[in-house]
């Protein structure tokens, strides 16, 4: 992999954060052959090279072509095939056939990424405040890539019957399981929620706002692998009365036991992650299950799912850099609790909470506009962030966003209760 080119006088720090983002993603695809980095193992994911790709037509498209006098795309089929869902710029490559682009190869969509580099860094020290402000979008864009890079390359190996391991990890040594869990209550209180207009966030994440929350209590931790296995073992896949409707007919639909990459063998519960597949650790937090089973572990446990807002009024006082989350390349996983409350890392955590806009949101003007408003419908929000959230991307107000039927991300439950 060649290093970045310096950026030149002008901002230093933005020139330089775009540099490191480029550069873990880089990282990131480094073990992958051309053909690793091409197929698409389901609709819902997509191809390395495409997410390589995709980031980098961003930059080339909404800061280069629209900010430097005289640039030349590096290829005018490339928009074409790298849109993602941008109707403002036109016909795109449908989104489920991503994996049939074999060409152009993987070192091709290397060179296609030095190139903009070069072209974005040299230009950066003359750019206007609005390229500049469009850049620091495409950094947060790209962290997002990052962390569908790392959860589509683990489904795609999971899907090799050979699960083989990317990326070799140490035998792991079995540490205590923790205690019970403890209660955080909250008595009746109206809370401002939302992006308090410091610093970088999303068009959904705003308008700040007053939110009355009723008497509750959050878990002081999320659920564990060990919790867990005793839902599956008390039959909580086969009994209905746990489940929303829609949930249980797709676990009848689907043939769903167990969250996603566990496998029973050899009488212990197993998981495959990017280090191979490895017995499940009963203390770390559970993964990969999708908002209708979070929803009815809930009921089993005689809980519910917090709403966003109670999620948020107890994480503001907690470091949003801390925890387990991506620094480097590597064999991720969610890792078991450390002592005190932890809201940040290891695992997204379903809410209860429709993804809907806030009161008084309006998209932006223009194509990056589309960013987030279009998909306001029929999905549920998560909060926390996940051990494949690049250190320093999420914050207290951030809002993820899935279908109650996808698990693929690093997606937990924290249980919460009414006073």
């Amino acid at each position: 992999m060649a290093a970045l080119p310096e950026p030149k006088t002008g901002d230093p720090s933005l020139g330089e954060r775009y540099r490191r983002v480029r550069g873990l993603s880089e990282a990131l695809v480094a073990p992958l052959s051309d053909a690793d980095a091409t197929v698409q193992s389901m609709d819902d994911a997509s191809p390395a090279k495409w997410h390589l790709a995709h980031t980098t037509w961003f930059f080339e498209t909404f800061v280069l072509r629209d900010h430097v006098a005289g640039y030349q795309r590096h290829d005018e089929r490339f928009p074409f095939l790298f849109n993602s869902y941008y109707e403002a710029e036109g016909r795109r490559h449908a989104r489920a056939r991503r994996g049939m682009i074999t060409r152009p190869t993987l070192e091709e969509v290397h060179g296609y990424r030095a190139a903009v580099d070069a072209a974005l860094l040299d230009a950066l020290p003359n750019l206007p405040e609005a390229a500049r402000e469009l850049i620091a979008l495409g950094c947060h864009h790209e962290e997002q890539h990052q962390e569908l890079l790392v959860t589509d390359m683990l489904h795609l190996f999971g899907e090799n019957p050979l699960e083989p391991a990317i990326w070799p990890a140490a035998r792991k040594v079995p540490v205590a399981m923790p205690g019970s869990i403890g209660w955080i209550e909250r008595g009746e209180s109206v809370v401002e929620v939302g992006h308090a207009g410091e610093g970088f966030a999303f068009d959904c994440e705003g308008p700040r706002h007053r939110a009355l929350l009723a008497p509750h209590a959050l878990a002081d931790r999320t659920v564990t692998n060990g919790e867990w296995a005793a839902f599956i073992a008390d039959g909580g896949y086969a009994t209905p009365r746990w489940w929303l409707a829609d949930g249980w007919a797709w676990v009848q639909r689907e043939g769903v036991g167990a969250p996603l990459y566990w496998e029973h063998r050899d009488g212990l519960w197993t998981r495959f992650g990017l280090d191979g597949r490895r017995a499940i650790d009963p203390a770390a937090p559970v993964t990969h299950v999708s908002f209708y089973e979070a929803d009815a572990y809930a009921s089993w446990a005689g809980a519910r799912l917090p709403t966003e807002f109670e999620w948020e009024a107890a994480a503001a006082s907690h470091d949003p850099v801390g925890g387990n989350q991506l620094d480097r390349a590597g064999a991720v996983e969610p890792r078991p609790a450390s002592e005190g409350p932890a809201f940040f890392g290891d695992v997204w955590e379903w809410t209860g909470s429709a993804f809907r806009p806030y009161p008084g949101f309006r998209p932006v003007e223009g194509a990056v506009g589309e960013y987030n408003g279009k998909f306001m419908s029929g999905q549920f929000v998560l909060r926390g962030g996940s051990c494949a959230t690049p250190r320093g991307h999420a914050r207290a107000s951030y809002r993820n966003f899935f279908y109650p039927h996808q698990r693929w991300q690093f997606t937990g439950v924290r249980l919460a209760k009414d006073l």
